[in-house]
């Protein structure tokens, strides 16, 4: 008698058990979930907020690095002034632009800013040659202008650029076969800590110094033009490296002060989400069992 009594009961228990077994498997599942994205999440943060903390203690080194190395480009630029050195518009030559990257991301748009500039004067000026300092820049322009590129140069940039490397560079643009008509110098000029821009200063050919209305008052041999226009190019590229390192420290603080702030927005969101889902568990868990005390009582 008990036992027909009884059977309905059981089966009862076991069909509420079977039928909540798959939401208990599907929550628990769900929390190993948001607890392992919760886990990658906080991983992020550590990494940005490092990176942060690197960007700023460079960033103050490569800003009085900036300063000092402005005297370098603009003593030569007060030369080209006076002189009133002005860049010859000379058919069938073409143009190069020097590109002043680096080989490191993680630092917003501040190379795609470049890469854009130099594909509008592309469009205009499609007999254009280009010099890439740094691998960023050159992989973006690669897929589109691979043609116009003729010299590359990748490690520029690991520490604070020195005039060693600028004038590296410029002997390697020195030999190169073009004979160009003017040489521009693209690079991210800083404006402040929150802002860059792509500024373009001019590197002048020997023809263009030579042609200068100003420039017999300074009473220079034709035989050391070359060595001037040599020395005024490294000068020029000495100031473009350190701004460019400046504005590529500036832009990657920023960057990883954003990542970071994001980070925690995401990390609490998902904490309030986990807690209402181990909440939602519980709840299951509870209903259960008074579930079954009912149905034992019942029996």
């Amino acid at each position: 008698m008990f036992t027909k009594v009884a059977r309905p009961a059981l089966k009862a228990g076991q069909a509420v058990a079977s039928a909540r077994l798959p939401v208990n498997a599907a929550s628990y599942a769900t929390l190993r979930e948001i607890e392992g994205r919760l886990k990658s999440i906080r991983n992020i943060e550590k990494i940005t907020k490092t990176m942060k903390i690197v960007a700023s203690t460079k960033l103050t080194r490569a800003q009085k690095a900036m300063t000092e190395s402005r005297s370098y480009g603009q003593a030569s630029n007060e030369v080209f002034e006076k002189a009133e050195t002005k860049p010859l518009e000379t058919e069938g030559k073409k143009t190069l632009i020097i590109v002043c990257s680096s080989d490191k991301g993680l630092c917003g748009g501040i190379h795609s800013g470049m890469s854009r500039w130099v594909r509008r004067q592309l469009q205009d000026k499609p007999n254009v040659d280009l010099a890439i300092v740094g691998e960023k820049c050159k992989s973006q322009l690669s897929r589109s202008n691979a043609r116009q590129i003729v010299l590359s140069f990748a490690g520029i940039g690991k520490d604070i650029p020195t005039f060693a490397d600028a004038s590296a560079i410029a002997d390697q643009i020195s030999l190169l076969p073009g004979d160009y008509a003017s040489v521009q110098i693209l690079y991210n000029k800083f404006l402040n800590a929150q802002t860059y821009e792509p500024t373009v200063v001019d590197a002048y050919s020997e023809e263009a110094i030579a042609a200068s209305a100003n420039f017999a008052a300074y009473e220079i041999d034709d035989s050391v033009l070359p060595n001037l226009r040599e020395y005024s190019l490294t000068n020029s590229l000495f100031w473009a490296l350190a701004e460019g390192h400046a504005c590529e420290q500036s832009a990657r603080r920023n960057a990883m002060e954003n990542a970071s702030k994001n980070a925690g927005e995401m990390i609490t969101k998902f904490q309030i989400l986990f807690n209402r889902t181990r909440q939602a568990v519980i709840t299951n868990e509870l209903v259960e069992i008074i579930t079954g005390a009912t149905a034992s009582e019942e029996s």
